[in-house]
């Protein structure tokens, strides 16, 4: 049924009046609504303005060079039309065929400015409201140009198009990155507690080493004084047994020189 948006929805986009398009009736009947002359207005909405240059059914716009229904076509592939059902009547709101002076130019602009404002849209970074906001403006700069020349408002279809279709890239890429991000944040801090418990075993593991480095400072110091004195004690007995053998050495010594002497007197 096209676009449920209601009619007092804000937009910097112009459109024409209401057209009521089809009506239920109380026994649930669909009862299709033929409008007259064209986009009719609606009690509650302004009535558009007539086109100026334009004239009959077969109305061409002076610097278009082609009719007004072709022009209203190409506007409705352009920007499609609304349609919403209120009180079991379904409407339709196409938009405005009618050429833009400057002063619809000039209020423009001030639309812009005042719903930015009104918005509290950002000036700077991203902002959805602000992109919004200059997405419809766009969008009217585009009705304006197609009703004047059709060609040149199709060219400015691709740009707004292309311009759209890259910033969904920059977007689609920002949320993957983002989300990318995301999830390394949420792996990183899972696998810190299992860093963190490692790292207690790790620190565990050396306070139990350097407690056996102290057991083991403290046996090689015991088996160092064991040694020196068992080295001592083998050195003085050592030296006591040379003196000793030096001792009887000499006696001997004295005793065969006492027998040797006597035999050669």
């Amino acid at each position: 049924m096209g676009d449920a948006t209601a009619p007092n929805q804000m937009t910097l986009v112009k459109y024409d009046n209401p057209v009521l398009v089809t009506v239920h009736d109380k026994k649930g009947v669909k009862r299709h609504v033929q409008p007259m002359g064209g986009r009719p207005a609606t009690p509650g909405f302004p009535q558009a303005p007539a086109i100026p240059g334009l004239t009959g059914q077969a109305q061409v716009c002076v610097d278009a060079g082609i009719s007004k229904k072709e022009t209203e076509e190409i506007l409705n592939a352009i920007l499609p039309p609304k349609e919403w059902e209120e009180d079991g009547k379904l409407w339709r709101q196409m938009v405005s065929s009618v050429p833009a002076t400057r002063v619809d130019v000039i209020n423009l602009q001030e639309h812009l400015d005042m719903r930015l404002k009104q918005r509290q849209a950002r000036e700077t970074g991203i902002c959805p409201i602000r992109r919004e906001l200059y997405s419809q403006c766009f969008d009217e700069l585009i009705r304006q140009v197609t009703i004047n020349c059709a060609e040149r408002g199709l060219l400015l279809l691709r740009v707004r198009d292309e311009i759209r279709m890259t910033l969904a890239a920059y977007q689609a890429l920002y949320e993957s990155s983002t989300a990318y991000g995301m999830r390394k944040a949420l792996m990183a801090e899972s696998g810190k507690s299992e860093l963190e418990a490692k790292i207690a075993e790790i620190n565990e593991q050396r306070d139990e080493l350097e407690r056996q480095i102290q057991d083991l400072k403290l046996k090689i110091d015991q088996l160092e004084r064991k040694y020196a004195e068992q080295k001592d004690a083998e050195e003085k007995k050592h030296s006591e047994e040379i003196q000793f053998l030096k001792r009887a050495n000499q006696q001997l010594k004295q005793q065969l020189e006492g027998i040797i002497a006597p035999k050669k007197g």
